[in-house]
């Protein structure tokens, strides 16, 4: 940030000797009382100067301030622009936004974004069956914890057909999505995540935003405690870290077509939280959404966040209850008082066929509706 410091120097007149200009008798008295007086002008000057070197510290001293200052309303700005944009776009605005533009905003624990696509749907319906509360329960869940829960979703590349139409109506019966402006595509989920994080700041004021797929299993209140702990820390990112190999071969899955970039055939990425749920705090997210022109994507979303922030004075958490194993994993943890808040199978990036099995894992390894119920964070 630059700051513009303007110093005004006041000229300082002598007046010329009597050889130089021939002055009137009548002056030559007036003329001597000034000269005379000339060392007091020059002390009312030097006075004057430094008072300006003592604005001039101030300036300096209050920088810290106004950094401040204009990183809120930048943050405003963002905000703005966003509903701009979704004006612009024809995309819907969250009637939450449209209540808080006449109210102050009010503060959340965590915003829990479900990435999911059009050929979703029984997903979808396993999370509302199992660990995402519905009707009242959510708004409850809303009101009294703090907890925003939505699908995140955008549209299709012809927007307004078929598909768009199909979940306007599924979210007219549940109420439960978060429309992004954002074309569908699974190459695209870098871009998505971005847009994601930008919407998700812009619409509620939350202390964390949490990414999690549509087919992993939650805990929500156990989520809730271990993201409570780091409540005080501005730019946590939180999940299972990890560092896997940057595949070069095209045949494979999640091959990098920017593997050149990180160095060697057989190099590691760097340090990043694994992409079926992970959390990060306000600031960061404030900071994806001013900066989203700017941000790189990578072909992997997971890749992609952690580029964005390696560079940034961020604290990396890695939490192993972020990604429990599927039973008898998170079933033994969970009688050994050491509940998960999210479980899936390694080897399918998810629960492997999770619309069949989310529920066992759910019978097995949830929480209970107590829990959230009596969960203080």
């Amino acid at each position: 940030m630059r700051y513009l410091i303007v110093i005004v120097f006041s000229r300082m007149w002598t007046l010329p000797e009597a050889s130089e200009v021939a002055v009137p008798n009548e002056r030559r008295g007036k003329e001597s009382e000034l000269k005379a007086g000339d060392c007091s002008i020059r002390k009312v000057q030097g006075k004057h100067d430094y008072s300006d070197m003592l604005h001039i510290s101030d300036t300096h001293h209050n920088a810290q301030t106004l950094d401040k200052t204009i990183a809120n309303l930048e943050t405003e700005l963002s905000a703005a622009r966003t509903l701009q944009d979704s004006f612009l776009n024809g995309s819907p605005v969250s009637e939450e936004y449209k209540a808080s533009e006449s109210t102050v905003r009010r503060k959340y624990l965590m915003v829990i974004g479900i990435n999911t696509a059009f050929s979703s749907r029984k997903r979808r319906d396993s999370i509302r069956n199992t660990w995402m509360p519905q009707g009242e329960m959510r708004k409850k869940l809303e009101e009294e914890k703090g907890i925003i829960i939505r699908f995140v979703i955008g549209h299709s590349a012809i927007s307004g057909g078929i598909v768009d139409r199909a979940i306007e109506a599924e979210d007219k019966k549940h109420g439960d999505f978060m429309r992004l402006d954002h074309v569908e595509g699974y190459l695209e989920l870098s871009g998505k995540t971005r847009t994601y994080f930008a919407t998700a700041v812009a619409l509620w004021d939350a202390d964390f935003y949490v990414k999690v797929d549509d087919d992993v299993h939650v805990n929500i209140a156990m989520l809730g405690n271990i993201l409570s702990k780091h409540i005080l820390k501005p730019r946590v990112y939180i999940g299972c870290m990890k560092s896997g190999p940057v595949l070069s071969d095209k045949d494979v899955r999640y091959y990098e077509p920017e593997h050149w970039k990180f160095g060697e055939v057989g190099n590691k990425y760097f340090r990043h939280a694994t992409g079926q749920l992970y959390a990060i705090s306000k600031d960061l997210a404030t900071y994806i959404s001013i900066n989203k022109h700017v941000l790189h994507k990578y072909i992997n979303e997971d890749v992609s966040l952690g580029s964005w922030l390696i560079g940034l004075d961020v604290e990396h958490i890695d939490d192993r209850r972020l990604c429990c194993g599927t039973p008898p994993d998170c079933e033994w943890k969970a009688q050994a008082g050491n509940t998960c808040a999210a479980s899936f199978d390694w080897k399918c990036s998810g629960i492997c066929n999770s619309v069949q099995n989310i529920w066992g894992v759910h019978k097995k390894c949830s929480e209970g509706e107590k829990a959230l119920l009596t969960a203080s964070f």
